[in-house]
């Protein structure tokens, strides 16, 4: 039926195209012209691209220079069709009348015309349709810059900002009351310095809240500070190329798989690293491709073939082709087509769901259903990766799956993960003794235990740095509910101890594990600075002699110590941290 039904679709003026080439020698040469013409274009194009993909400017402004290799070659092509199209009306061809139909008749050259124009149209359809998409993420990446300068503002500057950007960008105004957490006559002698100033526009309140405000220096410090951003990465891809890096040897910028960060996605390994310095150079050849490849898919991508396919279902109908005859001819085909790609349009819908609603986005930590707890890796409009934490594995999962299935996203608002150590202890300790230790291990844990660059991985009311007239790490943002912690609690009589219970709050859930480990050790070594005993199971007989137990194992006290001196502890807390 199918096939029937397209013996019938009326081919409008297509019919005369293959008449019209095989009519005019000059038309013959003015096609072949075109078509060489553009294939010399194709050709130049692709030096082109190749040339200005090894510049700096493509990396300093990727949008600007993907929209300039978008746009060369239309521009070319549309120039030599248009000058074809010219040459054919100013009289190369005589104008011997065409028939189309009954009642239409063109001349050759306003016949080769409207072959020109539909070649135009479609290299300016095609191009249109591949521009907006640079543009809507050019306009994407914009109001991300704006989140990262608001981030920026609230952190007082990045780490890798030039002197002290922040200040000479903004004033701080102090308040006109005291705080409460502070007496009148401290806080009036702390605004007679600039170091007792700097104190109080770092201090903060019981409550987590920051005193006075900031009142402009500049005119405009967004694109100041856009500046001071572009000159950060202006070193970086200088340190690149010039080998000043810690690969040591010249980045080059036409590398494949590409090794230098464009500026949009330096900006993205930035907000990565907390805002830090991006280290030129620190990561195997290939990784600034990986991570360009790694990019979340957007809807955006789609709007090219459908921008395209509008122009093409245009130029049809302009050209006579009964779209409705068309249409039905194809039904059977398109449903079919439809039914084959079932699945593949409800992972792809399914996509789009996860990305507009936000349910979990690339970074955060959930548990699926089945049980497979790990990082969101990848999501795509087909499957979604997640990584086991430990890297021992990646879950591959249909998209559409996701959208029904029960996740516990660790990571989505929530700010409060604990950390929870249980111990058990002699019933000769008294209970008072027991939680007043572990007390002791908690505020010592909210103050000394961090990560491997400084940051504390418990959240606290007030950054303990401040004490110290240093900048925040940040471990006091995000606490908007008023807690209490280190929080024990006195959970069992057991059949051989007396069970406890203590918690604290980390910043994500990946940090409560280390912080775990390192409260352990800090219970053990309190409990024996106390002599706090943690008794054998009472159901195991033990025969032994205790003393003779402990004298033996101190014999070789001396080569364990060395074996610690000469590996270390990794990332856990040691006595040559304090």
């Amino acid at each position: 039926m199918a096939d029937e039904d397209l013996t019938q679709i009326a081919a409008g003026e297509f019919e005369t195209i293959p008449h019209l080439l095989a009519a005019s020698e000059a038309l013959q040469i003015a096609f072949i012209i075109m078509i060489v013409g553009i294939i010399g274009i194709a050709l130049g194009y692709k030096k082109f691209s190749s040339w200005i993909g090894s510049k700096k400017f493509y990396y300093r402004r990727p949008h600007i220079s993907r929209f300039l290799r978008r746009a060369v070659l239309p521009v070319f092509a549309i120039a030599l069709i248009t000058g074809i199209n010219i040459h054919v009306q100013t009289g190369v061809f005589e104008d011997e009348p065409i028939r189309i139909d009954q009642q239409l008749e063109l001349s050759a050259s306003e016949t080769f015309t409207k072959i020109l124009n539909t070649f135009n149209i479609l290299v300016i359809g095609y191009t249109v349709a591949h521009l907006i998409p640079i543009a809507l993420t050019k306009h994407e990446m914009t109001l991300k810059e704006k989140a990262d300068f608001e981030v920026w503002f609230e952190l007082n500057g990045f780490a890798d900002d030039d002197n002290d950007l922040f200040h000479r960008m903004y004033k701080w105004v102090p308040p006109n009351t005291h705080p409460d957490d502070m007496d009148k006559e401290t806080f009036e002698d702390l605004l007679k310095t600039e170091e007792g100033r700097r104190s109080l526009e770092k201090f903060r309140t019981s409550k987590g809240n920051a005193i006075g405000g900031y009142e402009k220096r500049v005119k405009n410090p967004f694109e100041m500070w856009k500046m001071s951003e572009r000159a950060k990465y202006d070193k970086y891809y200088g340190d690149c190329i010039s080998g000043d890096n810690q690969s040591g040897r010249k980045l080059r910028p036409d590398a494949k798989p590409a090794e230098i960060f464009p500026i949009d996605l330096w900006r993205a390994e930035k907000r990565v690293r907390g805002y830090e310095y991006v280290h030129p150079g620190s990561h195997p050849p290939g990784y600034a491709q990986k991570k360009k490849d790694e990019l979340p898919k957007t809807t955006k991508q789609i709007l090219p073939m459908g921008i395209f396919a509008a122009v093409v279902l245009s130029i049809l109908g302009w050209w006579g082709v009964d779209l409705f005859v068309l249409a039905t001819a194809t039904g059977g085909f398109s449903i079919g087509l439809g039914l084959a790609l079932q699945e593949t349009m409800k992972n792809y819908f399914a996509y789009m769901r996860i990305r507009k609603d936000k349910i979990f986005t690339e970074g955060d930590r959930i548990k699926l259903d089945t049980g497979y707890n790990g990082y969101v890796h990848k999501i795509t409009p087909h499957v979604t990766y997640i990584r086991d934490s430990l890297y021992e594995s990646i879950a591959i999962i249909p998209t559409s799956s996701l959208v029904t299935a029960q996740i516990i996203n660790y990571t989505k608002e929530n700010k409060l993960v604990p950390a929870v150590v249980g111990v058990g202890v002699s019933y000769l300790n008294d209970p008072k003794h027991v939680v007043a230790i572990l007390i002791k291990v908690g505020e010592r844990a909210l103050s000394e235990i961090v990560d491997s660059k400084g940051r504390h991985l418990l959240i606290q009311k007030k950054c303990p740095y401040l004490k110290e007239n240093k900048s925040s790490c940040g471990c006091d943002q995000n606490l908007h509910v008023d807690i209490s912690q280190p929080i024990v609690r006195f959970t069992a009589f057991n059949a051989s101890s007396l069970d406890f219970e203590m918690r604290v709050y980390v910043r994500d859930y990946g940090s409560q594990f280390k912080t775990a480990t390192d409260m352990r050790i800090m219970i053990y070594d309190e409990f024996k600075a106390y002599d706090i005993r943690i008794p054998w199971d009472i159901r195991t007989i033990y025969q032994g002699d205790e003393s003779r137990e402990v004298e033996e194992i101190s014999r070789l006290d001396e080569a364990r110590e060395e074996v610690i001196h000469k590996y270390g502890l990794g990332d856990l807390k040691s006595e040559d941290d304090d």
